[in-house]
């Protein structure tokens, strides 16, 4: 097995229905510009209130990614 070296970048995915839309949209987005997506850790989950009720959910994401 090859050793491989990683980088890691911060991406914010977000979404009017659940956490894991505003992750999954996060990934899906950060795919398309970035190869070798391999991971991502939560490093933040926050939302927005309104009216008594959650009205958006957003993810800080660390995606790390492997370099050629």
């Amino acid at each position: 097995m090859s050793d491989h070296i990683y980088k890691k970048v911060e991406v914010v995915g977000s979404s009017g229905s659940s956490i894991e839309d505003a992750v999954q949209g996060a990934i899906e987005r950060a795919s398309k510009t970035i190869d070798n997506v391999e991971w991502f850790e939560v490093s933040e989950l926050r939302g927005h209130v309104t009216d008594g009720k959650v009205g958006h959910y957003q993810v800080v994401l660390k995606v790390g990614f492997r370099l050629d």
